[in-house]
């Protein structure tokens, strides 16, 4: 389960127990600290929606999390103790309490060592400006009456969502396709290794699929090739799960990155080199032969990011 943060992104504005707020810039990064609730629970491959109480700001996938410790000046009420002050802009005194009510010209300090959190999230940004509304966004959290900063969702409905209000659909995939992939580690790692031989490698699919392209469909055995769907010139191992079977032309279609699978309709998508021959063309959204595994879906989707716009790159993967 792909887990979605709703967080309150208003910079210098943002205040969380009378602090001096943060230093937000929405499309790039995104800070709190350790008196936010929430604040550890947040972790690389959770998408960020960042919204200031009207509206979405943007979505896109957390890369890294910068962690740090400083100190910082906390402020309270000096009657009540609580943190729950407001500035005043056109009043006097300046602030008054949100407990007990209290106006006063000048709030308690206090000083504490708390530890900084910085997301990265640029790479992946989709800006979200008149998608969604702030109480669209509400209804969309697991908790739609919270009243923190930061508040957990579940990603699947938030892309529908996003979808239904005509999000960037290619966009909204490589958030989706990101997430799958930091959520097993990157394409570099799998759960289960098995050291095994090219051509038990190839002996296991049959026996897994029969003789069938995974793309294209029934087809005799000597034209089917093992494919990895990954670099296995990287690793020099098969991984469980990290192969399917392909027709010969097919496979090395799909190692040049001019045949890839969208692995949210389980469709193909060709790239528009291959759209003169008729032959090829005609797999353009064409259903796979082969029903997925979450495994498979992982390392086709590193390949489509490496593949198509909005991706890492066009180098080929090499099976």
């Amino acid at each position: 389960m792909i887990t979605a943060w709703l967080m309150l992104a208003l910079g210098n504005s943002r205040e969380h127990a009378g602090n001096d707020g943060y230093d937000d810039q929405p499309s790039r990064h995104y800070s709190w600290d350790s008196t936010v609730q929430n604040h550890a629970r947040v972790a690389v491959g959770d998408v960020i929606a960042l919204w200031d109480r009207k509206e979405l700001i943007g979505v896109s996938v957390i890369e890294s999390i910068d962690t740090a410790t400083t100190e910082k000046t906390l402020y309270s009420c000096p009657q009540c103790g609580k943190a729950d002050i407001k500035r005043r802009l056109r009043e006097k005194p300046e602030y008054r309490c949100g407990k007990c009510g209290n106006l006063f010209p000048d709030p308690r300090e206090k000083t504490t060592t708390v530890t900084t959190y910085r997301s990265v999230h640029g790479e992946r940004w989709m800006d979200g400006r008149g998608l969604l509304s702030g109480a669209e966004l509400r209804a969309l959290c697991d908790a739609p009456k919270s009243q923190l900063s930061m508040r957990p969702a579940r990603w699947e409905r938030l892309n529908q969502a996003l979808l239904d209000a005509g999000g960037q659909a290619r966009l909204v995939k490589d958030i989706a396709a990101a997430t799958r992939l930091a959520a097993a580690g990157g394409h570099k790692e799998s759960v289960t290794r098995v050291r095994i031989g090219q051509d038990a490698f190839r002996k296991e699919l049959l026996q897994q699929h029969g003789e069938a392209c995974a793309f294209t469909g029934p087809a005799p055995a000597v034209v089917l090739e093992a494919a990895h769907l990954y670099s296995y010139a990287e690793t020099g191992e098969h991984h469980e799960y990290g192969g399917l079977l392909l027709r010969r032309d097919i496979h090395r279609l799909f190692d040049l990155g001019h045949v890839a699978v969208d692995t949210a309709s389980e469709t193909l998508d060709v790239a528009p080199i291959l759209h003169r021959y008729p032959d090829y063309m005609q797999l353009q959204g064409r259903s796979l032969a082969v029903r997925l595994r979450p495994e498979h879906k992982v390392w086709l989707d590193a390949h489509w990011l490496a593949h198509r716009p909005g991706g890492d790159g066009p180098a080929p993967f090499g099976a």
